[in-house]
């Protein structure tokens, strides 16, 4: 939905009465100041800076650091994605894949 939308809406509300008029100024100020619930100018959900912020560990690691960046991000130790991997690994050959694609693109800290 664009702005032009969303500021419809607002008034068709505000002339039903659904919306008072401090409603509909501080509802209009943020359709207008960008911070819609889905536009264009809508803030980023919270687990992009994680993916952003993901680095291979340089103290801990076994091999290449991936297991110790993916924990730093996801807050799980990590031996638990080590485990992950391997049963991956194991059970259908795709952790090896993952982990080496994650190897070369993920850059280190």
């Amino acid at each position: 939905m664009n702005d032009a939308e969303e500021l419809a809406k607002l008034a068709e509300l505000h002339a039903r009465g659904v919306l008072s008029d401090e409603e509909f100024a501080k509802a209009k100020a943020r359709v207008l100041g960008g911070q819609a619930a889905y536009g264009a100018g809508a803030a980023p959900a919270p687990h992009v800076g994680a993916v952003n912020g993901l680095r291979r560990a340089r103290v801990d690691r076994w091999i290449g650091g991936v297991c110790g960046g993916i924990a730093r991000a996801t807050g799980l130790d990590s031996w638990v994605w080590r485990l992950i991997f391997t049963v991956l690994f194991l059970a259908f050959g795709s952790g090896i894949l993952v982990y080496v694609l994650l190897w070369i693109f993920v850059p280190e800290e």
